[in-house]
């Protein structure tokens, strides 16, 4: 991981998308915002990065970026027993139920209608290391993040993405003729799919426009790699993205069923 510890490395978390996609939830919050278990899955994510020592934080924020902010700023006091002293505030317990989250967070404005690779160019005053993470804020992995991290060190590229083959979301069918054998399972797809887990250089900020269309995923990815600057790593491992109502549901089945793959910490 060269000479940086975990918690100097910034994670980048891509936070101000309007989630259309998931109107069911995010016509009142961001979809960041959209819980799993009572939890926002911003959380999620962010406990499991933290789980590798990773705990300093950038969010970039945009469409109602404002109650990304209240969660965590209320957060304390929402997820334990308060004791209340009117007219002696001063005196207000806090019955805390476990150890808190150990984390840094900066909550960067960086537009409304900003893409993805002018919100990561808008935050870059706030990465002071040689390195930095991205994410985006709509899912979770059981990935094992310093391993990740080690992968990008080892490659020498300006940047590295996390490849996941994720399941097809359609079953497939035997046929012999007319007549359907039997049915499968939705198998995994044979592509490798963009997981949105990242880790660059630095100096890939000078590969972003800050412009208000930049997209991370076309012009400044579709460069490095022209140029042989970026690097996959390939996660045969558990990842689900939020990106419809039924990933919210499916999701949450995991969740209320007990077998929740990305709950590592």
């Amino acid at each position: 991981m060269g000479g940086e510890k975990p918690s100097d490395i910034p994670v980048v978390i891509l936070c101000g998308g309007e989630g259309t996609r998931l109107r069911e939830e995010t016509e009142f919050k961001p979809k960041p915002m959209v819980t799993v278990g009572g939890k926002p899955i911003i959380w999620h994510i962010m406990k499991g990065y933290s789980k590798f020592g990773f705990k300093r934080f950038i969010l970039c924020l945009g469409y109602k970026g404002e109650s990304i902010k209240e969660y965590f700023l209320h957060s304390d006091l929402m997820s334990n027993d308060l004791t209340l002293r009117m007219g002696r505030r001063q005196e207000d317990q806090i019955h805390r139920l476990g150890p808190e989250d150990d984390w840094t967070i900066t909550f960067a404005d960086t537009g409304l209608k900003s893409q993805t690779g002018a919100r990561i160019k808008r935050i870059q005053k706030y990465v002071d290391t040689d390195r930095f993470m991205v994410a985006y804020g709509d899912g979770v992995s059981d990935i094992n993040i310093s391993t990740l991290a080690d992968f990008h060190a080892k490659s020498g590229r300006i940047g590295v993405l996390t490849g996941v083959r994720p399941p097809s979301r359609f079953g497939l069918m035997d046929l012999d003729g007319d007549k359907v054998i039997r049915f499968r399972e939705k198998p995994k797809i044979d592509e490798y799919v963009n997981a949105g887990y990242y880790v660059f250089k630095k100096e890939m900020f000078d590969w972003i426009k800050d412009d208000e269309s930049c997209m991370i995923e076309r012009e400044p990815l579709g460069r490095l790699a022209s140029e042989g600057q970026l690097g996959i790593y390939k996660y045969e491992g558990f990842w689900h993205m939020m990106d419809t109502y039924k990933d919210y549901l499916d999701l949450n089945r995991m969740w209320d069923s007990g077998h929740v793959p990305w709950r590592i910490w």
